[in-house]
C-alpha cells in the first residue's frame, strides 16, 4: 500500500498540481498581452448636423438632429440621455 502511494498516486498529484499552476500563469499573460473588449468597441454614432442645444440637466451640448426632445410649457427641450430627461420630469 505503501508502495502505491509513493510511487504512484503522489508523483501522480504532484503533476496535476504543477499542471494546474502553469496553466494559470500561461492564462494570465495572455489576458494581459490581449487588447480589452473596451477597445475593439466602436465609438458611439454622433449624427451630424442640427443646431447644438445644452442639455438643462447635465450641461452638455447636443445636436437637436439626434438628442432626445420632450416639450415643456410650449418649449421644445432637449436631451443628451433618456436619464437626464427623467431627472428634468422629476424637478
Amino acid at each position: 500500500m505503501k508502495f502505491l502511494f509513493v510511487e504512484i498516486i503522489f508523483p501522480l498529484l504532484v503533476l496535476l498540481f504543477l499542471r494546474s499552476v502553469l496553466k494559470s500563469i500561461v492564462a494570465g499573460f495572455r489576458s494581459a498581452s490581449a487588447p480589452q473588449n473596451r477597445a475593439r468597441q466602436a465609438p458611439p454614432q454622433v449624427s451630424v448636423g442640427g443646431e447644438l442645444k445644452k442639455d438643462p440637466v447635465c450641461g452638455t451640448y447636443v445636436s437637436t438632429a439626434g438628442s432626445l426632445s420632450q416639450k415643456v410649457n410650449g418649449q421644445l427641450v432637449y436631451f443628451c440621455s433618456a436619464a437626464c430627461r427623467d431627472k428634468y420630469r422629476v424637478a
